[in-house]
């Protein structure tokens, strides 16, 4: 099956030669064509130019994007879509006064929804949870990491993990998945956390990597959750079973996270709302991708990550949504790059960098995905007629996409 996409306004995030990632001020750099040409072959990228240099060729669909623009999908790195119910009644706690912290402390947050995921059975999980997954996909996602750590017991945790991998295999999208099992303390466990920590080591992770159901490990690092030192163990019981660190830190608290996460190699080290002078020197020159999630930030209205002193210091970042009940109920990447514009000040060009090329390297997956180059997946954004992509963040409540193409075929 050939595609031809011709007359593109303009191409975006156009490599010819691949590479992993954008740091510092190469994050300003978007590589694109205008009016130009791109043609799928099956579910990969065949060819792309300028519309002058057009070869003769045979296509069994032809599609002509004047005035529109075509962009990588989405690659977002960093969810908990998996999930059961909802919790928007903390959402009304909140308005009336009550604190995150306050709200969990009551028996809120992620043990609420620990409590709901345990009483649900699994057949409920897949259908709420695919149910959101179709969403995103329609709202320009191709790429999707999802964790799991609503369960906080065995029989919890394997039960969402089975969950992503059927998602995984139903669906023409790319889904990572993390075992998140260190998400919170169940309440049994409040006054024995080594011996929730001993489950999570010497239960959850033999049964995970022999039934193959994650590729990374996560923690959540901060005051009240998981220490640096329980964070470090757990962080190198998951690298004993073959799991890659991604991990949570920085949200509330600068405790030395992202310092373990550097220490254990970690893919990437992600929140960062709160940042001091001496996480930032530390991630400069490291393999760790940070990784700032924006609606986190607008919903719980707390800081947002310092995108203008990081990408100054030569950092390079990447946009993540955090798609939870609890604190970003939200799966939509265009807001997300939309908030790091107004609300990060970063530019468009570092924000669509942020979200397809940085954000597949977050996630492993910069040869497949995150920019247009000959051989990677026909993963694409065709967007409505608009005068730039600058609209993209600047229409922020408008949905511009007219097609999301997964796999080179048209998302129906």
């Amino acid at each position: 099956m050939i595609t031809l996409i011709k007359n593109i306004q303009e191409l975006l995030q156009v490599r010819e030669i691949s590479i992993a990632k954008v740091s510092g001020s190469e994050m300003a750099i978007l590589p694109s064509l205008k009016n130009a040409f791109l043609i799928l072959k099956d579910d990969l990228i065949e060819n792309f130019g300028s519309m002058e240099n057009l070869p003769e060729i045979n296509a069994d669909k032809i599609i002509d994007a004047t005035g529109k623009v075509v962009l990588p999908t989405w690659c977002d790195s960093h969810t908990h879509i998996v999930y059961a119910g909802n919790r928007e009644q903390e959402f009304v706690d909140r308005i009336n006064g009550f604190t995150y912290e306050e709200i969990a402390n009551r028996g809120g947050g992620i043990l609420n929804s620990a409590k709901k995921l345990n009483e649900t059975s699994e057949d409920e999980i897949y259908e709420q949870s695919k149910h959101r997954l179709e969403e995103v996909m329609h709202l320009g996602t191709g790429a999707v990491e999802i964790k799991s750590g609503y369960g906080l017991t065995i029989e919890g945790e394997l039960k969402m993990l089975r969950v992503i991998k059927k998602l995984a295999e139903n669906y023409p999208i790319s889904i990572k998945a993390t075992f998140l099992g260190a998400h919170a303390f169940p309440t049994h466990y409040k006054e024995n956390k080594a011996g929730y920590i001993d489950e999570i080591i010497t239960k959850m992770l033999p049964e995970i990597a022999q039934n193959k159901l994650a590729d990374y490990i996560d923690v959540f690092c901060e005051t009240g959750y998981f220490s640096v030192a329980e964070t470090e163990k757990i962080m190198q019981a998951g690298i004993d079973f073959g799991l890659k660190p991604k991990i949570h830190v920085n949200q509330f608290n600068s405790i030395g996270g992202i310092q373990a996460g550097i220490k254990f190699n970690a893919l990437s080290v992600d929140h960062l709302e709160i940042m001091n002078p001496e996480d930032i020197e530390a991630l400069k020159n490291t393999e760790t991708m940070p990784v700032a999630l924006p609606s986190c930030s607008y919903f719980l209205s707390i800081p947002y990550t310092p995108a203008r002193e990081m990408i100054k210091a030569g950092l390079p970042i990447a946009l993540a949504t955090d798609f939870n009940p609890g604190s970003t109920p939200s799966g939509n990447m265009n807001f997300v790059v939309a908030t790091a514009c107004i609300k990060m000040k970063m530019t468009p060009e570092e924000a669509i960098n942020a979200a397809t090329i940085n954000g597949a390297y977050a996630m492993g997956l910069s040869e497949t995905h995150g920019s247009i180059t000959k051989g990677k997946k026909a993963n694409l954004i065709l967007t409505k007629p608009i005068s730039s992509y600058y609209q993209i963040p600047y229409a922020f409540g408008s949905n511009l996409i007219e097609s999301v193409f997964l796999e080179g075929k048209i998302l129906e």
